[in-house]
């Protein structure tokens, strides 16, 4: 983002929002009257830039971080953490959440978007139905109801050519094969740090559940007994040869947890013969909520869950001048640039630490303190979680991958360094 466009994103800002500016490196910190440690740090170097420097290993976070309510957030945090893993659940997106936004420099593809299934006539026909109906998607005047019709039509027409164009297996897994497709830096680094600590992960996608784990068979060559994917799942026959979809339709509006039913172990499909985590129905007793997405659309995954706290996270990958206002709004965090996934590893190290907590415990980096709600029965005012404030901790923490305890301060500090060395070893 250059300099001269930053005027777009103050004139979206309310007028008693106090603006600090830093040229270098370029960014705003915004305060709010209401709260002086309500500050958000946006970006300043271009999302190719800002790729190239991840890419180098410079995960300052902070550069790519909008965090709109330091507190609320910090509340949030520690009623997770106080609740306990058993409690936590990971809901996600795939595309341009879990995958990046850029691939090698250009716009990555999704995974609607790598499926050519062998038939030009038949490619053509899926993509006049895109160029009709993904404009009615996104349409401002069309009623939800009437808007939810058009989805099921568009997505049973899609399925339809599919079968009457004859997909085959072989002809996904060289779509994967050619596609422009990449998860996040941190990604598989997370999904090992749920799986050992037994939180299950579910990746809601309305497209297709055989294509996304294909992604994961080539891209990461491995399963996780806790990941479970909510999407459309296809039925093949002896050939390879695609017959029909199983079970309910999900599109772009109906990706939640009403849809769990849907939801299938990725191991089942690796081969793998171990047990599943957790089955759908305790998934749902599962009522602490962290949600990954990148539209905010995808904030509606969550529906059908009676929750108790929820945690969303957002990953803004582009036209960042234009949403940052409504994601900083909707989001309790939000990740710019195509940022890697090392800020929610961290977040997650946070949720799940087995310190004592306390109102003014700043070991999250994010501020609590004055703004933090009194815990009932805590006889303390400033505290969330209703331990006292000086209640001691050994800043200690369970070692991903390893039967030893290490120092949290140390792996937020560095989460990538920690998981490059364990892997030297």
């Amino acid at each position: 983002m250059s300099c001269y466009r930053l005027q777009n994103i103050l004139t979206a800002l309310p007028a008693c929002i106090k603006i600090t500016y830093n040229p270098q490196p370029c960014y705003l910190t915004f305060t709010s009257p209401t709260s002086n440690n309500s500050r958000v740090l946006c970006c300043g170097y271009s999302s190719k830039n800002q790729v190239k420097k991840m890419e180098a290993g410079h995960h300052d976070l902070s550069k790519v971080t909008v965090v709109g309510d330091p507190q609320l957030l910090q509340r949030r945090i520690d009623a997770v953490r106080l609740a306990g893993p058993a409690k936590l659940q990971v809901i996600a997106d795939f595309d341009g959440t879990l995958t990046n936004y850029f691939v090698n420099g250009r716009r990555g593809q999704s995974s609607h978007g790598i499926l050519k299934q062998g038939n030009a006539e038949y490619d053509d026909k899926r993509q006049a139905l895109y160029e009709y109906y993904h404009p009615l998607e996104f349409s401002p005047t069309i009623p939800v109801e009437e808007k939810t019709k058009l989805m099921e039509e568009w997505w049973g027409k899609t399925h339809n050519l599919l079968i009457e164009g004859g997909l085959t297996y072989d002809a996904i897994k060289e779509s994967v094969t050619s596609s422009a497709i990449a998860f996040r830096d941190g990604v598989v680094e997370l999904f090992e740090f749920l799986e050992e600590r037994d939180i299950p992960v579910l990746i809601f996608s309305a497209g297709l559940a055989d294509i996304i784990e294909e992604v994961l068979r080539q891209k990461v060559h491995r399963s996780f007994k806790n990941v479970k994917i909510v999407s459309n799942r296809m039925v093949f026959d002896n050939d390879g040869r695609l017959i029909s979809f199983k079970g309910k339709l999900i599109h772009s509006l109906n990706k939640n947890e009403h849809a769990l039913e849907m939801a299938a172990p990725v191991h089942e499909h690796f081969g793998d013969g171990d047990g599943p985590i957790n089955d759908n129905a305790s998934v749902r007793k599962r009522t602490n909520v962290l949600l990954l997405g990148d539209h905010l659309g995808d904030l509606g995954m969550s529906d059908g869950l009676d929750y108790e706290t929820r945690i969303s996270a957002g990953f803004l990958n582009d036209n960042i001048e234009n949403n940052l206002s409504n994601y900083r709004k909707a989001f309790d965090v939000v990740y710019l640039n195509d940022a890697p996934m090392w800020g929610v590893v961290k977040l997650v190290s946070q949720m799940c630490s087995t310190d004592k907590m306390s109102g003014n415990d700043k070991s999250s980096g994010i501020t609590g303190g004055a703004g933090a709600a009194k815990a009932p029965g805590s006889g303390s005012t400033g505290s969330v979680s209703g331990f006292d404030s000086g209640a001691t901790k050994d800043g200690t923490m369970k070692a991903p991958g390893q039967d030893v305890r290490i120092s949290m301060e140390g792996f937020e500090k560095n989460p990538a360094g920690y998981f490059r060395d364990l892997q030297k070893k």
